[in-house]
């Protein structure tokens, strides 16, 4: 990182439209495996959540709002790996790693557009199994076609809006040699960090929204979860309350992961981050998270993985 007083000693030097990012600057043998792991990850983490997509569209079993659901977060998780890994390949490949100002701001805006995405989709997830559980007779009259597409709608806006607010003001700030990003892509603590303006009213904005879009959806995931498990345990038979279970656990997987790793990027001031563990974090979330998911819901999922079964048997028969 940059001491805060030199970056704010630079304010005459000749503002940057460039970056360099430093990605993992190790051996040519160890890039190279790096290179083997993210290319084979980003085409697993494509099939999967594609083959998800299109098992979900094509069977009439799986017409349903958690299915609906699950359909959206794939087709997310396809658009957040590609927005950091296919040019960090590239970069690789071709070993140019710079970036120009306005393709970072993109990329930072449609990184953080889908993580914010999720954060909510991941909320409307939760609602969806508290209602299935915790009022079974109703859940068909509530979660309509119409409710789960305003649901799924209003994550997309609101993920993109707050998004929008962020960027637009880390935009505004000047930017100063060194133009080094310590990262493997554009993410908003790497970048604020090389600011030479005074970036108080961005830090502030970005902290304030970041706890916004991350505690509002973990809030109403936990108060959904308290009242699921309550009604679990008031279950009386064992079996209702193994398949109630069942239904909500690759969920709540996928959320203790998603968001132990966000909470600990983003729910904490700029200048405490340590970047090489700002690195490891990263790759955990933003590289094999997408492709973690799948496997979860397929994995922990009966009607998934039977639909899954049947599939591949037909195709193996034919």
């Amino acid at each position: 990182g940059i001491a805060v007083g030199t970056r704010y000693g630079m304010k005459n030097q000749t503002a940057i439209n460039e970056f360099i990012l430093l990605g993992f600057s190790y051996g040519l043998q160890v890039q190279t495996l790096i290179y083997l792991i993210f290319l084979v990850t980003y085409m697993v983490t494509i099939t999967e959540n594609a083959v998800i997509i299109f098992v979900v569209k094509r069977n009439h079993h799986l017409q349903k709002p958690m299915y609906y659901f699950l359909g959206n977060l794939s087709f997310l998780e396809i658009w957040y790996v590609s927005v950091t890994l296919p040019r960090l390949l590239f970069g690789f490949w071709s070993q140019t790693m710079t970036i120009s100002f306005s393709s970072c701001m993109t990329q930072l805006y449609f990184f953080i557009s889908l993580m914010c995405t999720e954060c909510v989709l991941l909320a409307v997830m939760a609602y969806d199994r508290y209602l299935a559980v915790c009022h079974p007779l109703r859940y068909s009259a509530i979660m309509t076609h119409k409710l789960c597409f305003q649901l799924s709608i209003l994550s997309w806006a609101g993920g993109f809006s707050i998004s929008l607010v962020k960027v637009s003001f880390i935009s505004r700030l000047t930017f100063c040699g060194p133009q080094v990003i310590n990262h493997f892509f554009c993410d908003i603590s790497p970048v604020l960090n090389l600011s030479c303006a005074d970036m108080s009213l961005a830090e502030t904005v970005d902290f304030a929204l970041a706890l916004v879009i991350l505690l509002v959806p973990l809030l109403i995931i936990i108060f959904s979860y308290c009242c699921i498990l309550s009604a679990i345990l008031c279950m009386p038979s064992a079996q209702g309350r193994r398949k109630a279970f069942s239904t909500c656990t690759s969920h709540f997987t996928v959320v203790i992961i998603f968001f132990s790793a966000t909470l600990f990027m983003y729910a904490r001031p700029r200048r405490i981050h340590p970047f090489n563990l700002n690195k490891i974090v990263s790759v955990f979330y933003a590289v094999f998270t997408p492709a973690l998911n799948p496997l979860i819901y397929c994995l922990r999922n009966k009607e998934v993985k039977e639909i899954l079964k049947k599939i591949i048997g037909t195709s193996c028969s034919a």
